[in-house]
Order: structure tokens, then C-alpha cells, then sequence
């Protein structure tokens, strides 16, 4: 029996008030941690809850809708007399508006965190990158009226048969939304890479941009790659840009230069309605919904498997 212990199971010796300090002090670490357990565990508990509520919803749209059906139908009119149920050209919207944002994206956000790892002063660090992740703060509204009319209007002047609710307006004003998620983050990974890396590169004679180019970015590929598929999921969860900028006519296109409806965009259509709880089109939204989780948690395991892949310790 130690001496703690002793003076414990011995009532006529007082405790130390070193030791009464240390056991307050471990009751209020322990019970940190409890709290702190609690708020990682709510996250976990919210992501369960949401899956739950889509798999249960939409096992009650099965039952009066055949998964084949679902899957090949080219026409998604759940709300006419004469309904159908594919998800496909909803699919198709998500995934253009998705591409092109990407395309907008992702060489402005390679480029930009480049710049600001390997070339930016400190002074211009410091302003230029609070200012780009203030752009994510602006509301997706604002975004979807600017996209609706500024960015429309401007590219009718060089495509004048471009319809007023296109694809190819909301998809670039959501890739000038994400091109912080990017450049931010992938900026991180590259300032994360050893200085010595850098030092290695200069004595072997190579220039600022070459080693920019083949030291600095293949060795932070992991963290680039984990800002993409973060901007690639911001950009497929997109609600109000293309709600309001590409229309709501669900039509099986890959043409940028037409208008589309998304998921998304179907979601905040059936739900702003008022159809009742319980009804084949409530449902619906349902459905998409757990294809549109099915598409993100695809994107993110392709990450993971790729920073995996690549992802180097220093």
C-alpha cells in the first residue's frame, strides 16, 4: 500500500493540500474531457442521424418506385399527373455544374496558393488570404444573383443564343466560390513542406518556379488533393447559385449552354412546396438526397484513397 493510499483509509490524518489540489485538479481534466468527447461525438452522432433519416425515407420511396427505374429513366417528373422517376438528368446537372466550377477553380486555386506559399511576401500573405477566405462568408444568394445577373448578361455579349438560365454562368460563379477552399488549404500543405526541401532544390541550381513547381507541389500533393475533393463536395452540395441561375427544368444535358435543374436545386423546390408529409413526391427529395451523400462520400473515398497514396512524412 502506497503512502496516497494510506492517508486516504486513515481519517485521522489530514490530506496534504498539494495532494487535495492534484485530485481536483485530475477531476476537472477528466471532466474536460468528457465535455470534449461529447462535442466530437455530436458530430458523429448528427452525420448518423442524417443517414438515418435518408435511408429510412427513402425506403418508403422504393417501395413505390422500382431502383432500376430510378437509375435508367431519363425523365424525373415526380410532380405531374404522368410521374416519373429518374434521376438521371438531375445527375447530369449536378455533375456539369460541378465540372465547370472545377474548371474555374481548381488552376485559380493552384495558382493563387502557389503564389502565396512560394512567391507572396509575408506582408501580401497577410492581406490577400484573410480577403480570400472572407469570399467564403459572402451567402450563396448574393452568389446566385450575381451569377444570374452579371456573369449571365456578360457571356450572352460573346454567346448571344445563350439562354437566360444556363449551366455555364451558376458552374463559374461556383468555381469563384470554392477557389478559397482550395488556395487556402493547399497553400497550408505547401508552407507545411520542410524548408530543407526548398534549400536541397536552390543548391542544385534550380530557379524559385521550378522548385515551386517539382518540389514544393509534389511533396504537399496529399493537401492538394484534400482541397480539391473539399472544393469538388462544396461544389455538388451548391443549393442557391444554381436554384436561382440555371433553372429548375430537370433535363437530360451535359451542355453547359443549357439550363438544368440539380439535386439540390430539386431539393429546395419540392421543399419550399406544400406537399404533404408522407406523399411519393415528399419522399422524393429524399431519394435524391441519399444519391447526392452517395456521390460525395464516392468523391471522398477517391481522396483518401489518393492522399494515401501519395501522402509523404517529414
Amino acid at each position: 500500500m502506497n503512502m496516497a493510499t494510506q492517508v486516504l483509509d486513515t481519517p485521522d490524518l489530514p490530506i496534504s493540500a498539494r495532494f487535495a489540489k492534484n485530485i481536483k485538479r485530475n477531476i476537472k481534466e477528466r471532466v474536460i474531457e468528457f465535455i470534449l468527447m461529447l462535442a466530437a461525438m455530436s458530430a458523429v452522432a448528427t452525420t448518423l442521424a442524417i443517414v438515418a433519416i435518408l435511408l429510412y425515407e427513402s425506403a418508403s420511396f422504393f417501395e413505390h418506385v422500382s431502383i432500376v427505374d430510378f437509375l435508367t429513366d431519363t425523365q424525373w417528373t415526380p410532380l405531374f399527373e404522368d410521374a416519373h422517376y429518374g434521376i438521371m438528368p438531375l445527375v447530369a446537372g449536378t455533375l456539369t455544374t460541378s465540372f465547370i466550377a472545377l474548371l474555374v477553380a481548381v488552376p485559380i486555386g493552384t495558382i493563387g496558393a502557389i503564389y502565396l506559399s512560394e512567391f507572396a511576401s509575408h506582408k501580401t500573405r497577410e492581406i490577400v488570404k484573410p480577403i480570400l477566405e472572407l469570399l467564403v462568408g459572402v451567402p450563396t444568394v448574393v452568389f446566385g444573383y450575381f451569377a444570374l445577373l452579371f456573369v449571365t448578361p456578360m457571356l450572352q455579349t460573346f454567346l448571344p443564343n445563350l439562354p437566360a438560365f444556363n449551366m455555364l454562368g451558376p458552374g463559374i460563379v461556383i468555381g469563384i466560390m470554392v477557389v478559397p477552399y482550395i488556395a487556402s488549404l493547399a497553400e497550408d500543405a505547401m508552407r507545411a513542406v520542410p524548408m530543407s526541401m526548398r534549400e536541397g532544390s536552390y543548391a542544385m541550381g534550380a530557379t524559385r518556379f521550378q522548385t515551386a513547381l517539382r518540389v514544393v507541389t509534389p511533396a504537399a500533393v496529399s493537401g492538394i488533393v484534400a482541397a480539391y475533393i473539399l472544393a469538388i463536395s462544396r461544389a455538388v452540395g451548391e443549393t442557391m447559385v444554381v436554384a436561382i441561375a440555371a433553372g429548375q427544368q430537370p433535363t437530360l444535358t451535359f451542355n453547359p449552354m443549357e439550363g438544368a435543374a440539380t439535386i439540390t436545386a430539386y431539393i429546395v423546390q419540392v421543399a419550399m412546396g406544400d406537399l404533404p408529409h408522407g406523399s411519393i413526391g415528399y419522399q422524393s427529395i429524399f431519394a435524391a438526397g441519399l444519391v447526392l451523400m452517395l456521390m460525395t462520400l464516392a468523391f471522398n473515398l477517391i481522396g483518401h484513397a489518393t492522399r494515401k497514396k501519395f501522402r509523404e512524412s517529414y
